[in-house]
Formats: C-alpha cells, structure tokens, sequence
C-alpha cells in the first residue's frame, strides 16, 4: 500500500515536470503574447456535461476562459479550476460575459455524467466538455496541449495524465489574447479578463 503511494507521488512529480517542460516550449513558441505567429485556438465540436453538442461557435460574443485537465486529477486541476472560479467571483456581473469552460484530456473516464457530478464544485457557471478520443485531440491540437497517460504501476490500473496545465484567455471571436500559468492570483486572473470586457 505504501509503496503504491510512493509510486503515484513519484508519478505526480513527474507529470508537474512535464508539464513544465510543455509550458516552457509553448512560451518559447511565442505563446507568451499574441505575436500572431503561433495560433492557438480553433474550432472544436464537443459534448457538454449537460449533454450537448457544442462547437467553440457557440460561445462567440464572449470570452472564453479555456481549461484542458481531467476529474482525476489530484492537484493542479481542482488549483487552477478553483482560480479560475474565484476570478469569476472577483469580476461580479461581469462575469456573465465570460465562458469558462473545463475540456477533459482524459474523455475514458471523464464521461458527461462524471463531469455533470464534478463542475458544480467549482463554479456554476462552469461548463465541462468532453467527447470522443479523436475529437479531444482536435481540440487539444488547437490550443496546442500536451496530454498523455502515465502509468502507475498500480494493479487496479490507476493512472495520471501527464498535460499542459495553462488557462487561456481567448476573445470574442475566439482569438487567443493571453494564458495564465499555474500561480497566477485569481486577483491576477480577474484584472486581466477586465482588460477586454
């Protein structure tokens, strides 16, 4: 039992480094402002957690705050979900004119209904996506995400998901103005999406 421990830690650990990695490479393609040169964003067709089909269409007129993790993860997505629900707190009624959206990299086991049971404690207003294997790597790929399963040794079969841990703030017509990094102040985060609204 300790030694499972151990072992989904070690695990833990390496999908933060990893993550890491894949954020440096991204801010060094130029994700750190909108140079214009790398595009970030694009269309996505996905089932909400209420059980619709959605397109990134959809939520034009707004801005978009666009998360990729999963409901299994153990740390650093309930964090950056949780930043992304006080910001919206901190904004007031402004926030009506923000979609927040959670896109799972993980669809096996983030179905709609283990998505519809796992928003809620976020945010209400937060909109959980999820869809096909194939269809999660198209949206993946528009926003330039990394995810990848990791083994954990585990014999239940347990596993993490190694992925890009960034929020992205995109416009009104869906173009990428800006991302967050992990330690980003939700005071941080809500003066920043006023900046547009």
């Amino acid at each position: 039992m300790r030694t499972g421990r151990l072992v989904l830690i070690a695990a833990a650990l390496a999908i933060v480094l990893a993550a890491g990695v894949a954020t440096f490479a991204l801010l060094r393609q130029g994700g750190g402002a909108p140079s214009g040169t790398v595009p970030i964003g694009g269309d996505f067709t996905l089932t909400s957690h209420t059980g619709q089909r959605v397109r990134d269409a959809d939520f034009r007129g707004r801005l978009m705050l666009v998360y990729f993790g999963y409901t299994f993860c153990p740390d650093v997505c309930p964090a950056e979900l949780q930043v992304m629900a006080d910001a919206l707190d901190r904004l007031g009624p402004d926030a009506e004119r923000v979609a927040p959206l959670f896109i799972t990299v993980d669809p096996e086991r983030d179905t709609r209904h283990v998505l519809a049971d796992y928003v809620p404690f976020f945010h209400q207003r937060l909109v959980g996506l999820t869809g096909t294997p194939d269809e999660i790597a198209a949206a993946a790929k528009a926003y330039r995400v990394y995810y990848a399963s990791a083994e954990s040794g585990e014999e239940d079969g347990a596993y993490l998901m190694d992925h890009t841990s960034l929020v992205y703030l995109m416009g009104r017509d869906g173009s990428y103005l800006r991302h967050f990094t992990a330690g980003t102040t939700a005071e941080e985060m809500a003066a920043a999406i006023r900046q547009p609204l």
